[in-house]
């Protein structure tokens, strides 16, 4: 038989009020006759200094939703800010690439 501890009430009362609290928070679409897609995409080369990997990340949005993002630390240890910065931007195309064709494959141009 599980025994419920106290920590356990505890931590689902915090979701709980927290879930309270953000009720209206929320990313609101809209049905515009506009699709346009903007990405962003940023890396930390020195973000951490015990193993060198730079932190990459993006997102891209609709409108004003976000509808993907990404943040991650990269595979490989880059040796500038440029190559981390490359490497951001080829993430990102990727990402690109895919929700362009996702766009057109369902119908928006």
């Amino acid at each position: 038989m599980l025994k419920t501890l106290e920590s356990h009430w505890v931590a689902a009362k915090g979701v709980l009020r927290y879930i309270h609290r953000t009720l209206d928070f929320g990313i609101v679409y809209t049905n515009s006759c506009d699709v346009i897609l903007t990405g962003f995409s940023d890396s930390d080369w020195d973000g951490n200094v015990d193993d060198r990997r730079s932190i990459i990340g993006y997102a891209f949005s609709i409108g004003y939703g976000v509808i993907t993002w990404s943040s991650k630390k990269d595979n490989t240890i880059s040796l500038s800010s440029a190559k981390a910065e490359y490497q951001a931007m080829c993430a990102v195309t990727c990402e690109a690439v895919w929700l362009r064709r996702l766009i057109l494959d369902a119908g928006e141009e």
